[in-house]
């Protein structure tokens, strides 16, 4: 299982955010923005909490699991 998201996406449509915006509203760095978009970082629940509330969406739509074939 895989898990990707859709945060890119919720900045640019909901509120055109920056990612540096975007970080200092959920209190981390641009950097963890930059990890979390590209996939190379999985958020904690509370940060995934906190990128919906900002985002004005849930978490099951800012994340989701994919189902890996083995």
């Amino acid at each position: 299982m895989g898990l990707s998201n859709r945060v890119r996406y919720f900045r640019f449509m909901r509120n055109e955010l920056s990612q540096a915006e975007l970080a200092d509203k959920v209190s981390v760095s641009r950097q963890t923005i930059v990890a979390i978009e590209k996939g190379n970082y999985n958020p904690s629940v509370e940060l995934a909490l906190r990128l919906a509330k900002v985002l004005d969406t849930t978490v099951e739509e800012l994340f989701v699991i994919e189902e890996v074939e083995a």
